[in-house]
């Protein structure tokens, strides 16, 4: 009942948990208790006042951050619509500078949880512009820090980090009050320059942090899986990310970090040469808001290898037509995948402009090596060659590409010409490649998301195009046709 001791306990307890977190989420006065951020990521969010006070906006300060530390992110990117039209709040507000800090700092802490980086940076940014003090600055500037990394805006990442990383170390702040935000920046910006020390070292540290908070300690492992592709333990990262992504650890963990793990299984896939199978990992996965994951172009990694050219096109179409609003880290390895299908197809124009989208992005944001991971490297230094002639200024940006090509394109097959199965529709295509692999049609199902009666139908059309009538007969004719 509303007026009863138990309903009162309630409020209290939720008031000393807002006031709480609010307080702890710069550094200087402890990290926030686990249990009030579980507490919090499931308070109903309220209706903007009519006036914003102080005590407003770090009450909200306090549930944006909840719901990013918690994964409690149903509402996405319209939760901040809300209050927010840009960075300014809809509603009038008599705020302190370092409130209205705080509130938008959160907001950017979300926004990258949810994977909209170019917003996250707008909001850090204009947290630092009001932050007063040291504790507030450096929560405005690891926000700030990671919506860049995310966004793939290394050259700016860098900056941001060693800033907070000053404040940090000035001010003395307790080791156990690291930031997870910077943590986070440290280790994508250690990926896209493929340094697994660093990845090993962020990990460490990560696990070191807070014992106690298990999406820590899930993030830990996870970093660790990208420097075990990195390093080329194989079999040990597929393992780990297996584990990871289906084990119970799952349930306390972030999406974008499951998103991200789930990318590097299908890498490791690629890398072993098991085309269909990391096509087939990714058949359900669909990309979050802004794309800081990008789901249509890891697909596209799977595709382009098979030789499925212009399924990957299709695939990446409508990546391409809102590329203002796309992840520019995950943007530069689409349109690297795009230039090569262009080429086979026989569209240098489109290909050629593709790969030109794409050097200009690497040379705007910082060099990267990940974007070139599985691509075939022959056919990228062919149109970056050419894309250099046109462009001489990309000079220097041609040259760490074939360098970065040269440590990180894996060994890969000759993709399969898409033609050879001819009169079969792109959904046999790509469930004839499942049909060479051991899993079961129920898996084959359970993978592509469709029903077992589904895949069945569709097998029996394979058989019939086939000429055969089960599937050792099948698999012995695709292996005759794809050989």
């Amino acid at each position: 009942m509303p007026g009863s001791q138990t309903s009162i306990d309630a409020r209290i307890a939720l008031r000393s948990a807002l006031q709480t977190t609010a307080l702890r989420l710069p550094p200087g006065r402890g990290i926030p208790d686990l249990r009030h951020l579980s507490l919090l990521a499931e308070v109903e969010a309220f209706d903007p006042p009519r006036t914003w006070t102080d005590e407003g906006a770090r009450t909200l300060a306090a549930m944006f951050a909840a719901r990013a530390r918690r994964d409690a992110l149903g509402a996405g990117v319209a939760l901040v619509a809300r209050y927010f039209e840009g960075t300014r709040l809809i509603r009038p507000a008599t705020l302190s500078m370092d409130a209205r800090a705080l509130l938008l700092a959160s907001v950017g802490e979300y926004l990258c949880a949810v994977g909209v980086p170019q917003a996250a940076v707008r909001f850090g940014q204009e947290a630092q512009l009001f932050a007063e003090n040291d504790s507030t600055r450096f929560y405005a500037l690891t926000a700030t820090a990671l919506g860049y990394a995310l966004n793939g805006e290394y050259t700016s990442a860098d900056p941001a980090m060693q800033s907070a990383a000053l404040l940090f170390r000035a001010n003395r702040w307790p080791s156990e009050e690291s930031s997870y935000l910077l943590l986070l920046a440290r280790s994508l910006v250690s990926a896209a320059r493929m340094d697994h020390d660093g990845l090993r070292a962020v990990a460490h540290e990560l696990a070191l942090v807070n014992p106690e908070d298990p999406y820590c300690l899930y993030s830990a492992r996870a970093i660790d899986v990208m420097g075990q592709l990195i390093r080329g333990d194989y079999a040990a990262g597929l393992a780990a990310s297996q584990q990871l992504l289906h084990g119970s650890e799952r349930s306390t963990s972030h999406r974008f970090i499951r998103d991200f793990l789930l990318c590097i299984r299908s890498d490791i896939l690629l890398a072993q040469g098991q085309y269909a199978e990391s096509l087939a990992s990714l058949a359900t996965a669909e990309s979050p808001e802004g794309h800081g994951i990008c789901f249509a172009m890891q697909r596209g990694g799977a595709l382009l290898l098979l030789g499925r050219e212009r399924e990957l096109l299709a695939e990446t179409d409508g990546c391409v037509a809102c590329d203002a609003d796309h992840c520019l880290r995950t943007l530069t390895p689409l349109l690297l995948r795009r230039a090569i299908a262009f080429r086979r197809l026989g569209n240098d124009r489109r290909a050629s402009q593709s790969m030109e989208s794409a050097l200009l992005l690497i040379a705007r944001t910082g060099n990267s090596m990940t974007p070139f991971i599985m691509l075939p490297p022959e056919e990228c230094i062919a149109l970056v060659d050419a894309a250099v002639e046109t462009h001489p200024h990309l000079g220097e940006t041609a040259a760490y590409v074939r360098k970065a090509l040269a440590s990180v394109a894996a060994p890969v097959e000759a993709p399969r010409p898409s033609h050879e199965l001819r009169g079969f529709t792109p959904t046999e295509r790509a469930l004839a490649d499942l049909l060479l692999t051991p899993l079961s049609l129920a898996d084959i199902a359970r993978t592509r998301g469709v029903s077992l009666n589904t895949v069945k139908s569709q097998v029996r059309s394979i058989y019939l195009k086939l000429g055969v009538s089960a599937r050792p007969e099948a698999v012995v004719e695709l292996q005759r046709i794809l050989a």
